[in-house]
């Protein structure tokens, strides 16, 4: 789901964005100095159990939950928060944290919390994770502990949680319900293994939770090192502290081979790179070896098995589909002004 204040004419933008947070499972009361000075977009995505909100918001100076809005609705939520543009200050009990781009935070909706741009009104961007209480098995007074309080998002366990928050953002606008719904799984098991160790509390983390949460680790890895023609089982093991037997152990539970998964993401990437107008001067076998693929005749094959035709012809059909689109644009406009605001 998502809204955009665009859709609405300037003057009832604010009070349509009351209207819609007053109504939320967690209402909260927003504070601006300009009406016309307002704009907001905010898109909803389910996983499975949990719900992750990307939110872009410009001139608003603050936004509070109080006791009593607590008490009209609250779904009982730890939210983890990764800001993404702008400057934060959130409080809440007797914690207050300022945030910059890359922070994570996590803050209780049981519990009244204000927070607001830190330079007055400005823009800001971030992405939330609405992490159900039963669905965490770190201890609730542990958890506590952590609200309104800078959380490590540059080192460890840290770079994985906002790494994933980070990709939830990216991809929203093209991610599948039937996607999503299968990294409910991959959301918890992160978390718990992110939160579980800021409050030394591992060893209470079932067993199935923390290998869930390894994965998930090494599937960033894997992500994040596409590019390196010398990454292989081997290289993952030895960066996770585990066997390359346990390694392929933990995939083979998951339903799909290490080696397929880093061959189609190399082939995602290697598709997407050739559609990208911006890099029609690089050549199909410098695309592929991009992504890893070192020899082109092995790119090749790989490429035309996995969607029918080889590298080059579908970057040729994508050019001539993107020609055409131009060329139908250009006549349906012509002898009509434009209009731009």
């Amino acid at each position: 789901m998502e809204v955009c204040s665009s859709d609405v004419p300037v003057a009832d933008r604010f009070d349509w964005w009351c209207e819609l947070t007053a109504q939320d499972l967690v209402p909260t009361r927003f504070a601006v100095d300009s009406v016309a000075d307002f704009r907001t977009s905010a898109r909803q995505l389910e996983l499975g159990r949990l719900t992750a909100l990307v939110l872009e918001c410009s001139g608003v100076r603050s936004v509070v939950r109080t006791h009593h809005l607590v008490q009209r609705s609250d779904p009982e939520w730890w939210e983890l928060m990764l800001v993404l543009e702008g400057s934060y200050w959130i409080e809440q009990g007797r914690n207050r944290a300022c945030l910059e781009a890359g922070d994570l935070v996590m803050y209780d909706t049981s519990r009244p919390y204000e927070s607001g741009a830190i330079r007055g009104v400005g823009d800001t961007h971030s992405v939330m994770l609405h992490l159900p209480r039963q669905a965490l098995p770190v201890p609730e007074q542990a958890l506590r502990s952590l609200v309104a309080r800078p959380m490590p998002s540059r080192a460890g366990a840290g770079v994985l949680m906002a790494r994933f928050l980070e990709g939830l953002a990216e991809q929203a606008t093209v991610l599948r319900r039937g996607v999503t719904d299968r990294l409910e799984s991959a959301a918890i098991g992160l978390a718990t293994a992110f939160l579980a160790g800021l409050t030394d509390t591992e060893c209470q983390i079932p067993p199935q939770t923390r290998q869930q949460a390894l994965l998930q680790q090494i599937k960033t890895f894997v992500f994040g090192n596409l590019h390196d023609p010398d990454l292989s089982p081997a290289m993952i093991a030895a960066a996770h502290h585990i066997s390359v037997r346990y390694l392929h152990h933990l995939f083979h539970e998951d339903g799909r081979s290490l080696g397929e998964l880093i061959r189609r993401q190399r082939l995602e990437r290697c598709r997407a790179d050739l559609a990208d107008p911006r890099l029609i001067n690089r050549t199909v076998a410098d695309v592929g070896a991009q992504w890893g693929f070192q020899d082109a005749a092995t790119f090749n094959r790989a490429f035309k098995a996995a969607y029918g035709v080889p590298p080059g012809e579908h970057r040729r059909r994508i050019a001539d589909l993107r020609r055409t689109s131009h060329s139908s644009v250009g006549n349906r406009l012509t002898g009509r002004p434009v209009m731009t605001r």
